[in-house]
């Protein structure tokens, strides 16, 4: 009797500890699948925490950005949980991500596009302050000229940069001559020869001035004017242009030689310039274009960008159609 009862003691016992060996064998092997040890975070690139915890499980949270002259820029300055740290799958880790010293050198950007300068100036906290303008013939636009603070000053993030922007040589200008009192076709000659281009031409009507010239111009006489810059005419106009009169009849036959003619038909009106006719011909051929007669209208006829004709639409009389046809049959 006492064998059988011992026998079932000594089968409790050992039932007893395999069972408690079970439990914490089990619960060991669940706490190791669900939690993980926290890696040392601190001095390491912020691209490279981020790959080591996503695969340990664990999601990485930024708390903030602080200056810190022993941390590197964009790496971690602190980590909460700290290394060694137990914790559960899926849990925060939160850091805090450095920004680098609180100073630092100012870079060279003398020579730099205005657009890359300002990429340089945002990656090291320089904030923008004043940009000035200035022509220069050692340096293309939007280049930097120079700036202030300059390179090699020691100065804090955050403070701001002046920069001295290059807008490229200076353009050709021209003095603007006086045109009060010529003819139309006269004042255009003399725009092309300075590189000046005609604009608007308006009318008006002065009984104490010659008809068909020059009373007014934009720019004014004397100024400084660059390349290209377009002039406004007033001319002198007699009394009685209609609006829409009719059509008026215009001729050019081609100069003699080898080579086909450029033949361009301009027409100013109405504020704008635009061209009725621009196509090569064949040497020594007569050319008819009709234009609407209009008293603000003028028209140039070009040949081999060399003006050969201009008109006004407003004063255009039937002996000027007749003649002209008198001389095509001549």
């Amino acid at each position: 009797m006492r064998s059988v009862v011992k026998t079932a003691a000594l089968l409790c016992v050992f039932l007893a500890v395999a069972g408690i060996s079970a439990y914490f064998t089990l619960r060991f092997i669940i706490k190791s699948e669900d939690t993980v040890i926290v890696p040392e975070l601190v001095g390491r690139d912020v691209v490279y925490a981020l790959d080591i915890l996503t695969d340990l499980g664990l999601n990485i949270k930024v708390s903030g950005f602080e200056y810190r002259s022993d941390v590197p820029k964009n790496h971690v300055a602190y980590q909460h949980p700290g290394p060694g740290s137990e914790v559960k799958k899926d849990r925060d880790v939160r850091i805090v991500v450095s920004k680098g010293p609180k100073s630092l050198v100012v870079p060279n950007l003398v020579g730099m596009d205005i657009r890359q300068a300002r990429i340089i100036m945002d990656e090291n906290g320089l904030s923008r302050g004043i940009v000035s303008r200035t022509f220069s013939d050692r340096a293309a636009e939007d280049e930097i000229v120079g700036h202030t603070p300059p390179s090699g000053t020691v100065v804090s993030r955050g403070d701001s940069m002046d920069l001295l922007v290059s807008l490229g040589s200076r353009p050709v200008t021209y003095q603007m001559p006086y045109l009060h009192g010529l003819a139309l076709e006269d004042a255009i000659l003399i725009l092309e020869k300075v590189h000046l281009g005609l604009g608007q031409i308006k009318s008006v009507q002065r009984n104490d001035l010659p008809m068909d010239v020059v009373v007014e111009q934009s720019p004014l006489a004397g100024y400084q004017v660059a390349a290209g810059t377009l002039v406004n005419l007033t001319m002198n106009r007699a009394k009685g242009a209609v609006l829409g009169r009719g059509l008026s009849l215009f001729h050019h036959r081609t100069h003699q030689g080898f080579l086909k003619k450029h033949i361009r038909f301009r027409v100013n009106a109405f504020g704008m310039i635009y061209d009725l006719y621009d196509v090569f011909v064949p040497p020594g051929e007569a050319i008819w274009l009709l234009a609407l007669e209009e008293p603000e209208a003028t028209v140039f006829l070009y040949e081999n960008g060399e003006l050969v004709l201009s008109h006004s639409l407003s004063n255009r009389s039937r002996e000027d159609i007749m003649r002209d046809l008198a001389m095509d049959w001549d």
